[in-house]
């Protein structure tokens, strides 16, 4: 029995057949010589590196099987089709046979985040803010300037890869539910995320606006001041113990309340040697601790976090 389409997904498969690469699944199989090279893992599904006939070199995402279903499927397709920015991973086809769901984006030279700054290497202070910046405009993108409005849903270093010049490049984007900005629906009840970088409000079942992101967003700036992780979770169930990112909050509000002029520096990452721009490190500090606000009215939106980054980006001295 065949299972009748919906015009809205009809128009989407053709706009996205014309407007992309559709791919088959086996020229796919033999780009990522049988799905060989894994580059990473996370909720959505397992990224492969492969090569194209055309030499081009490639992320294949093999989409789980939360995504099987065909109207879900192309709602990502028509929306992440449209999105087009810098600091965002660009996707360049899509394979969809029969129960195989796999995207093709830009391969992305210098991995994720999490490993230039936790694992393999450390990031100067001057790659730091530009990775702040540039992920910043990113998410101000997706909330503020798409024909869409998209919540990532997901903001973490891991979803934050770096490009050869170690400019961020937003990935994962589109994967959550979407709300279109003119609807009376601009709220999401059901997605998910990853435990330490999702806002309070996931727990408390409140609806989920891009405020969300602006939290995961917050926790990811921290860390790179920091330069350690925040977001791990405390894995007994020790009362004195702390999670690092509420300890962390707590100092900073401690030592700027009791005046201590090199607060600043007992913060920032002790393996900069001290070589980091002052005025660019509390600036971002502060971003960091207003976007963890419970309280997410509190917290600031991505546009402006933007233009306050901006503010001190030509700052020189470090």
């Amino acid at each position: 029995m065949k299972h009748s389409v919906p015009a809205s997904v009809e128009d989407g498969c053709r706009m996205i057949s014309n407007q992309f690469r559709r791919f088959n699944y086996a020229e796919l199989k033999k780009a990522t010589n049988n799905f060989r090279e894994e580059l990473g893992s996370g909720g959505s599904g397992v990224v492969y590196k492969g090569v194209l006939a055309d030499d081009r070199v490639v992320a294949v995402k093999r989409l789980g099987d939360v995504f099987q279903g065909q109207d879900e499927f192309w709602a990502e397709m028509t929306t992440v089709g449209k999105i087009n920015h810098i600091n965002l991973v660009r996707m360049w086809g899509f394979c969809s046979e029969g129960r195989h769901r796999l995207l093709v984006y830009e391969y992305v030279d210098n991995m994720s985040l999490d490993k230039n700054l936790f694992y393999l290497n450390f990031l100067g202070w001057k790659q730091r803010f530009a990775v702040a910046l540039g992920t910043a405009k990113g998410l101000a993108y997706l909330h503020h300037e798409c024909l869409e409005w998209v919540i990532h849903c997901d903001v973490k270093p891991e979803n934050i890869l770096l490009d050869i010049e170690f400019q961020p490049k937003i990935a994962d984007f589109g994967l959550a539910k979407l709300s279109r900005r003119d609807s009376p629906g601009s709220e999401i009840s059901r997605i998910r995320g990853t435990r330490g970088y999702m806002a309070p409000e996931w727990a408390l079942n409140h609806p989920i606006t891009a405020k969300v992101d602006v939290y995961g967003y917050g926790v990811v700036v921290l860390e790179m001041i920091k330069g350690v992780k925040l977001a791990n979770w405390v894995v007994d169930d020790a009362e004195d113990q702390e999670i690092p990112l509420k300890n962390l909050c707590r100092q900073v509000k401690e030592k700027v309340q009791c005046g201590n002029s090199s607060w600043v520096e007992s913060i920032v990452d002790p393996r900069l040697e001290g070589k980091f721009n002052r005025i660019q490190a509390e600036t971002l500090i502060q971003i960091g601790l207003s976007c963890v606000e419970e309280d997410r009215s509190k917290r600031p939106t991505m546009a402006s976090v933007v233009q306050t980054l901006m503010e001190c980006e030509d700052e020189t001295e470090i």
